[in-house]
């Protein structure tokens, strides 16, 4: 990703998170020790950690944008 945004680099950050929450429930934190299975779910846990955080965070945006009530904030 070049130049990421604010929001994607929070969401990278959550993502990340939940995919190391998934490592210590496994006690592994060796990647090539995983299983196929377990390498999808931590794979799958990570992206939508990363897409449901960043489509929350662009809902938060949208919201105060229209909470201005159509005025420019300056």
């Amino acid at each position: 990703m070049i130049d990421p945004t604010p929001n994607e680099i929070a969401a990278l950050e959550h993502g990340g998170r939940m995919g190391g929450e998934y490592l210590d429930s496994l006690r592994c934190t060796d990647l090539a020790r995983l299983t196929v299975d377990q390498w999808r779910t931590f794979i799958d846990i990570v992206v939508t950690g990363y897409a449901n955080h960043l489509r929350d965070l662009v809902s938060r945006d949208c919201a105060r944008r229209d909470a201005v009530d159509g005025e420019v904030p300056f």
